[in-house]
């Protein structure tokens, strides 16, 4: 009897138990989660939980401008009085600006919610006795931070690097000057590529071209790189499956090679000679993005000055010349003056008066500028 009554307690309890186990279990999955967020399985177990050790890149982020922070900041959350050396004096707007070709903010903001920049110590604890081992505490992630990139740029992680000794410790003290700005990086007219490509081996890349007309910015096409690309002696190739990727935004890299490739290094882009409009008299002042409003496109526009210099009525706009036609010339077309609407060349006057009136000694209205 004694026996049955053990028994029927221990069946109790463990009933109890697991049905505990199965409400949490219950409440656990009827939460608004994305499981995603903290698994890197699909089906994820007790003896397996596949936890992401770091889930930076499931996290919310809002992208800044280098110019919405501060120039410089200190660093001293984890430095006291007793070390060594003393805080850190960051050059914040210099790291922003050349992070912009590594990944942006996102790169030291993991988790930076809309309003508000989080501070490191928030998801990083100041204590080295951390309860939770799946993220580093606070020094660990700064050194951890700071010492990768520096590492394959400068090749060597000294203290020195960031830190100055304590003055506080230590009387004799150099600090490390936070005014420093990265040198201002030339912009190449061109870049040749050799390709192994049959039918055409050299590629042009006219990068002023693609930054100062086509305004792109260089995070655009400089991507996860690294500072070690231009600064190590040994440069690194960033790792792309398709070498047409970059290109592949706003060209056709599939089907229209011999656009890029060719047998020889191609000449500078020509609108004259590419479209048949000549810019260089009256819009050569002008960036692309004035005449072609759609990012990237550069089609389908009129070559007609009408399309863009109309009046009310639709007819074309003279007075942007700095001549505003009279009563008489305003319902003339643009070739009765203009032969063969020649722009470049003088108006002529003959075809209507004689020899005595010409351009510009007489004029068909009134100058306006």
């Amino acid at each position: 009897m004694r026996i049955q009554y053990i028994f029927s307690l221990i069946f109790f309890a463990f009933i109890s138990v697991s049905y505990g186990q199965i409400e949490n279990l219950k409440t656990h999955t009827q939460m608004n989660l994305d499981c995603k967020k903290c698994h890197i399985c699909d089906t994820p177990t007790k003896a397996n939980p596949c936890l992401i050790l770091c889930p930076r890149n499931k996290l919310k982020v809002v992208r800044h401008l280098p110019e919405e922070g501060p120039e410089n900041l200190t660093i001293d959350k984890i430095s006291s009085d007793e070390d060594l050396y003393g805080p850190v004096n960051f050059t914040h707007k210099l790291h922003s600006e050349m992070s912009l070709m590594s990944g942006g903010c996102s790169i030291c903001h993991h988790f930076n919610p809309p309003g508000k920049i989080v501070k490191c110590s928030h998801c990083h604890e100041t204590a080295r006795d951390r309860k939770d081992k799946t993220k580093p505490d606070l020094k660990a992630a700064f050194h951890r931070q700071c010492m990768d990139c520096h590492k394959s740029w400068e090749e060597k992680t000294e203290c020195e690097s960031c830190h100055s000794l304590n003055s506080k410790k230590i009387e004799s003290t150099v600090k490390i000057k936070a005014e420093k700005v990265h040198p201002e990086v030339k912009i190449p007219q061109r870049v040749i590529y050799e390709t192994d490509y049959d039918e055409g081996s050299v590629v042009t890349y006219f990068h002023n071209d693609h930054s100062s007309l086509f305004n792109l910015e260089c995070s655009d096409c400089h991507d996860q790189e690294s500072c070690a690309n231009c600064h190590a002696e040994i440069r690194l190739e960033s790792i792309k499956a398709d070498p047409h990727e970059r290109c592949s935004t706003c060209h056709d890299t599939e089907n229209n090679c011999n656009k890029c490739h060719k047998s020889e290094i191609a000449r500078p882009f020509d609108h004259k000679i590419k479209t048949g409009f000549d810019i260089a008299t009256y819009h050569s002042d002008l960036s692309c993005a004035e005449c072609h409003k759609t990012q990237n496109k550069f089609s389908g526009l009129k070559p007609d000055c009408v399309v863009c210099h109309s009046t009310s009525d639709g007819y074309f706009n003279h007075s942007i010349t700095g001549i505003k036609l009279d009563e008489t010339h305003v319902e003339f077309y643009c070739e009765n003056c203009h032969q063969d609407k020649d722009y470049s060349r003088k108006p002529i006057c003959n075809e209507c008066h004689d020899d005595d009136i010409s351009f510009p000694t007489s004029i068909p209205g009134e100058r306006i500028k």
